[in-house]
């Protein structure tokens, strides 16, 4: 299912356009998650579509994977209507050929975006501006959410353990796997599973991918397509010495917008689904507004790439430990809201510095398209994910406990343990996105401690949730979550007065530079 969704102030009108249920569970499932080794189905096989015709600007569409087996376990077509009715939305289908519109190897370019080498790109009208601006197509699949809120990719942390658990706790948060090395899908192609399989439930999850060679990211672009992720995603902004230290990848992409641009361009045209880049505002010097203005600009007008999730911290390659880049470099939002403003035919999403619900909101409320977390997320996943479902994306709670979440993570931990040799994943590999779970609570540290102990001789999950979890008092493992914490300082009012400079795009200059 298409979901267009039409953003003027606080008011979000949704425009969809569904196939007809029995005609499309006829076919047999491609791309299905349930079955993520078959392949897609072939354009010949799959002839219906469905076709925006809204009467103004700029339109952006993904080819959509359905599975016939996954759309009643999501949302059901009558809870799907009442929303469409609630919010003043018509349903349209169309059986013109999907081949004739939309094609794998197609790329994604807004309607405008073939007039960026002219200067009349730039001179739309403020009518047309507003709509772009406020207007945005959004592939919602069986039932998801607009990425609203995101979880970032954090190397060694999202692993497959971590967004497992994230999952039991948010419903509707969009995930993102550890960065993976092109050349590591590439390699490993006949081990695939250890890298890039997930459980079908950790969807919406984006693939993180990064690189400094064409040939492998559309390879690995290619070789991902039969696991089934929402999004493609090209780290551009990772500071460590292990990954841009050496100038191959990362953050030290930033400083090769003509590369970056080609490598999007690479991977889309390999992948079914969307792309996407994150990276910072800057490297080292080069960390003027204009500048990161110039990256955007080049890397949007010669790929199919449309969204970009920004860094608000500029990187700095000489000396720093990637801990340190989080820290040390000072945010600047004020960037980001400068982009919204100058890229109005874009989608952003704004990362650092941002730790919870409330923060959450208040970058949206400040007009912000989406919103990235990262360690809070990890930190502290119980208080910062329990309450995106129903803070951000109005949910009603489920009431489930910290008791409830670890006895669905025992059944997974339990079957995953030793599944690629011994020790690979051990109890403490599994057991470490736990570790944050009971952040500030009564007896936390000496539960820790415990653990810590208990990694030395449990070898199965259930053995260490007996040995460790007497120390975690009952109030604390049978108690929903409470009520989401309000009235944090608010980091993004008032930055609209302190945008810098428009930015007027030399195209000459930066397109062939």
């Amino acid at each position: 299912m298409y979901l267009i969704k039409e953003m003027s102030s606080d008011v979000y009108s949704f425009t969809a356009f569904a196939l007809n249920h029995l005609w499309l569970c006829s076919f047999p499932p491609f791309g299905c998650r349930e079955n993520p080794g078959k392949e897609r189905r072939s354009k010949e096989n799959f002839d219906s579509h469905v076709l925006c015709c809204l009467g103004f600007g700029n339109m952006k569409g993904t080819q959509l994977g359905l599975c016939r087996d996954s759309v009643p376990k999501r949302a059901s077509y009558g809870l799907i209507r009442e929303m469409m009715k609630s919010a003043g939305c018509t349903i349209i289908s169309s059986f013109t050929p999907f081949h004739s519109i939309i094609l794998k190897n197609h790329c994604r370019f807004s309607s405008n975006i073939f007039y960026r080498h002219s200067t009349k790109s730039r001179k739309v009208s403020a009518y047309t501006q507003k709509r772009q601006r406020h207007t945005e197509a959004v592939m919602v699949a069986e039932g998801y959410f607009p990425p609203w809120f995101s979880v970032a990719p954090m190397m060694d942390w999202t692993d497959n353990h971590y967004r497992t658990l994230a999952r039991l706790i948010s419903k509707h948060a969009w995930l993102y796997t550890e960065m993976i090395a092109a050349e590591t899908i590439v390699y490993q192609k006949d081990n695939l599973d250890r890298f890039l399989a997930f459980s079908p439930d950790q969807h919406p999850i984006v693939l993180q991918i990064g690189g400094s060679n064409l040939e492998n990211l559309a390879k690995a672009a290619e070789l991902a397509n039969a696991y089934c992720y929402d999004e493609i995603n090209f780290n551009c902004g990772c500071p460590s010495p292990k990954v841009a230290g050496h100038g191959c990848f990362g953050v030290s992409l930033m400083l090769n917008p003509k590369f970056v641009g080609e490598a999007m361009s690479v991977i889309a045209a390999n992948s079914s689904v969307p792309v996407s880049v994150k990276c910072r505002i800057g490297v080292d010097d080069h960390d003027s507004y204009n500048e990161l203005c110039d990256f955007i600009y080049k890397v949007s007008s010669q790929s199919p790439t449309r969204h970009f999730i920004i860094h608000a911290r500029k990187a700095l390659l000489n000396g720093i430990s990637p801990a340190d880049n989080r820290k040390i470099p000072p945010l600047k939002y004020e960037y980001y809201y400068g982009l919204l403003r100058d890229f109005p035919d874009l989608t952003f999403t704004i990362n650092g510095g941002v730790n919870s619900v409330d923060e959450v909101n208040a970058a949206r409320s400040e007009g912000a398209h989406r919103v990235m977390v990262g360690r809070a997320a990890y930190n502290n996943p119980w208080y910062t994910l329990g309450h995106v479902d129903t803070a951000i994306y109005g949910a009603p709670s489920s009431g489930i406990t910290r008791r409830q979440v670890l006895e669905k993570y025992q059944v997974y931990g339990d079957a995953v343990l030793g599944k690629y040799g011994p020790g690979r994943p051990s109890v403490r590999d599994v057991v470490k996105p736990l570790l944050g779970l009971f952040h500030s609570e009564p007896r936390n540290g000496v539960w820790k401690r415990k653990a810590d102990a208990a990694f030395r001789n449990c070898t199965t999950i259930k053995s260490f949730f007996e040995e460790t979890l007497v120390e975690i008092p009952d109030s604390v493992l049978d108690s929903p979550l409470g009520e989401a914490p309000t009235g944090c300082e608010n980091p993004f009012v008032n930055l609209h007065g302190m945008l810098p400079p428009p930015y007027k795009a030399r195209e000459e200059e930066v397109l062939y530079a």
